[in-house]
């Protein structure tokens, strides 16, 4: 009798690990298994990201890499650990909270440079407080591609290389199956972990984070020494989460949480739970059912920012000594913020200078979008075309006219508007085909709006993941015009208004 042959046991997964932060002792970072995921099955992949991480071409079809990122098999190298920090929940100390449901397997050599891969959803850790440590699909499918959708657009953002998913039960309003959603970023050390070591008066540890994040994420600080040091530090966060929060500003992105613990040391947009695009304009607009004060509406994410750098500022003192360059270093958000604003906003109106009245002239247009709750989106998109081809059609400003129910005051708005990109450009007229052109490269045609992630839940849920795979290829170049994705770049349907989405999402 002749035996079959024997199937050869594929080789190891092997990846560059390296742990760049196991110096900083375990007072930061408690090494932690992963829990298992039972029966875990692909629900999205980002093969865009897996090319930029180096990662090899078949990745995917290795049988480890499926398990390794469901949490049911540690490579060789990777350190799964959680991590502790503290922080402000809105705008109440909290006191120690920490990864509850995230690990980090480790840190990664990549072409992107050294990035930390972390498991999210994969069980409990130290730091659950009597969680599940568990997400479900829902929260992992919107995660992975708010990040992706993110950065397509060109925010700061934490990445995501994939989604998986298992028949596994997880308890939450309803009985929801679970998923892991692997993260990838180069660090994800918040606020609060300095928040953390500060209110604990552990000052050498708080020394040796700082020291840590300047020479792994700002080595142009390292020649600074003393006090100098850490203002710097907090100089260059005030820098970063200004220039944030002007692009979430500028692109109608509503986080939902911007508690200290959930921003990012390094100005990135950090954990994607109720957030949402504005369908709408509303400066008001809540989109986190729990925050029932409204503290995290739109319009007040850019002052909660330089509120949230106070609280980093406080937690930098026993470094930094005085007050007084602490407060500079701060200070320099209310400059900083607005300036980047403007710029965004000018370039969204295809202005390619400046002028003193340009701020009059986008809040009196915000205004009027806000009077008739006009799509944000869509009127961005629809401005840029109509610029682009008003040089020769005498009616191309008819489709955004449309938006509007006071007819009159966009009619005003628009023949100043008008003057004022014609004196910008030194052709006037005749060259707003490119300024509309360039328009475009600024104002995306397409983004994550709710019903757009709902829909593709929902086919997930059945075990359809098509509509993720096509979303996510669609949010990697939102500026492009995707024909054959057209209804997604319309208005959303009456039905998503009744999407809710809270701190379990």
């Amino acid at each position: 009798m002749i035996s079959a042959p024997a199937t050869p046991t594929p080789a190891p997964l092997e990846l560059p690990w390296q742990q760049a932060d196991a110096h900083l002792g375990s007072w930061l970072n408690t090494p932690c298994l992963p829990t298992p995921l039972p029966a875990a099955h692909w629900v999205g992949r980002n093969d865009t990201l897996r090319q930029a991480l180096g990662l090899p071409t078949d990745f995917w079809q290795h049988p480890q890499a499926l398990e390794a990122l469901s949490g049911n098999l540690v490579l060789v190298g990777s350190a799964p650990h959680a991590s502790v920090y503290s922080g402000h929940q809105f705008g109440v100390w909290a006191g120690q909270l920490g990864d509850g449901r995230a690990l980090s397997l480790g840190e990664l050599q990549t072409p992107m440079g050294v990035q930390d891969i972390q498991l999210k959803g994969a069980g409990p850790t130290p730091y659950s407080r009597r969680g599940d440590g568990r997400a479900v699909l829902r929260s992992s499918i919107r995660e992975f591609l708010a990040s992706e959708a993110m950065h397509g657009l060109g925010v700061a953002t934490t990445r995501a290389l994939c989604v998986t998913g298992s028949p596994g039960r997880v308890q939450r309003e309803e009985i929801e199956t679970a998923a892991v959603v692997t993260r990838v970023a180069p660090s994800f050390v918040r606020f609060g972990h300095f928040e953390h070591f500060a209110s604990n008066g552990e000052h050498e540890a708080l020394r040796a984070l700082a020291d840590h994040v300047i020479a792994h994420h700002m080595p142009q600080l390292q020649a600074l020494s003393g006090p100098e040091r850490y203002v710097g530090l907090l100089q260059e966060v005030t820098h970063r989460t200004a220039k944030l929060m002007a692009q979430w500003q500028a692109y109608g992105f509503c986080h939902g949480v911007m508690n200290t613990d959930n921003m990012s040391i390094l100005g990135l947009t950090l954990d994607y739970g109720p957030f949402q695009f504005l369908d709408g304009f509303d400066p008001g607009h809540i989109c986190n059912h729990s925050d029932h004060q409204g503290r995290y509406a739109y319009a007040r994410q850019p002052q909660v920012a330089y509120w949230n750098l106070f609280c980093l500022g406080q937690a930098l003192m026993p470094l930094i000594d005085e007050q007084a360059p602490a407060l500079a270093a701060l200070e320099s958000y209310k400059t900083t913020f607005p300036q980047a604003l403007d710029q965004r906003m000018r370039a969204k109106l295809g202005l390619t200078d400046e002028h003193e009245q340009d701020r009059s002239l986008i809040n009196s247009l915000l205004q009027a979008m806000h009077q008739d709750r006009v799509d944000y989106t869509v009127f961005w998109r629809r401005l840029s075309h109509a610029v682009a081809e008003s040089h020769h059609a005498q009616h191309a400003f008819e489709p955004v006219r449309d938006l509007f129910l006071h007819r009159e005051v966009f009619d005003a708005w628009l023949d100043t508007y008008v003057a004022r990109l014609d004196n910008a450009n030194q052709a006037g007229a005749n060259n707003r085909h490119a300024t509309g052109l360039q328009m475009l490269t600024t104002n995306p045609k397409f983004i994550l709006r709710n019903h757009l992630g709902e829909l593709a839940i929902r086919q997930a849920k059945s075990g359809d993941f098509a509509m993720v795979q096509d979303l996510l290829t669609v949010l990697h170049t939102p500026y492009d015009e995707h024909p054959s994705f057209e209804s997604w770049a319309g208005l959303a349907p009456e039905w998503a208004a009744s999407i809710e989405i809270s701190c379990s999402s």
